[in-house]
C-alpha cells in the first residue's frame, strides 16, 4: 500500500526533472541547437502549430541555425514568430531557408540566464517539495484511519525524505551543469 505511494511520489518528481530539463534547452549558450525553437509555434492555416512540424530546423555550423518550411509561403510568418519570441535573434532568410546566425554572449547576458537557471532551479526544487509534502500528508491519512501504525508512517516519512533527496540532487546537479555550460564559452 505506502509502496504505491512511493511510486506515485516518484513518478510526479520525475516528471518535475523532466519538465526542468525542458525549460532549460529553451535557454541558449551560446551554441546553435534546433531545441532553442522548440517553444517556437507558427500560424499554419489558422492552426497553430510547432516549427518543427512546418519545417527542418538543423545546426549546420556551430553557431548556425537553419529553418527550411516545407512550404515557402510560411518564411515571413516563421520569421514574424522568431522575432515575436525572447530568444533576441533576429532571421534573414534566402527565400528557401530562413538562418539564424547565434550571436556570442556577453558577460552580462550569461550572468542573467545564470541567474535564471537557478531560478528555474529552486522553482523545480519547491515543486518537488510539494510534492513530497502531499505524499506525507497522505501517510498521515492512513495512519490517522488506522491503515499504518506510527511505526509504519515514520519508516514512510523516511522513505519520501530520501526520494525527495535524490531528486532535488539531480536538479542541483542539472543546474551546475547548465551554469558551467554558460560560462564555459
Amino acid at each position: 500500500m505506502s509502496l504505491q505511494i512511493y511510486k506515485e511520489t516518484e513518478e510526479k518528481m520525475k516528471k518535475t526533472v523532466s519538465v526542468y530539463k525542458e525549460e532549460l534547452q529553451g535557454i541558449r549558450a551560446g551554441r546553435a541547437n534546433p531545441q532553442l525553437l522548440d517553444k517556437v509555434s507558427v500560424d499554419y492555416y489558422g492552426q497553430l502549430t510547432p516549427l518543427k512540424q512546418v519545417a527542418s530546423v538543423s545546426a549546420p555550423e556551430p553557431r548556425l541555425l537553419a529553418i527550411q518550411p516545407w512550404d515557402t509561403s510560411l518564411i515571413p510568418v516563421i520569421e514574424k514568430e522568431i522575432l515575436k519570441s525572447d530568444l533576441g535573434i533576429n532571421p534573414s532568410n534566402d527565400g528557401k531557408i530562413i538562418r539564424l546566425a547565434i550571436p556570442q554572449l556577453t558577460e552580462e547576458r550569461r550572468l542573467d540566464l545564470t541567474k535564471l537557471v537557478k531560478k528555474n532551479g529552486e522553482n523545480s526544487k519547491v515543486a518537488i517539495r510539494n510534492i513530497r509534502r502531499d505524499s506525507i500528508d497522505q501517510v498521515k491519512k492512513m495512519e490517522k484511519n488506522k491503515e499504518l501504525t506510527e511505526d509504519e508512517r515514520k519508516q514512510a516519512e523516511d522513505e519520501l525524505q530520501k526520494i525527495t533527496d535524490k531528486f532535488i540532487d539531480e536538479i542541483d546537479s542539472i543546474t551546475k551543469n547548465k551554469e558551467e555550460e554558460l560560462m564555459e564559452i
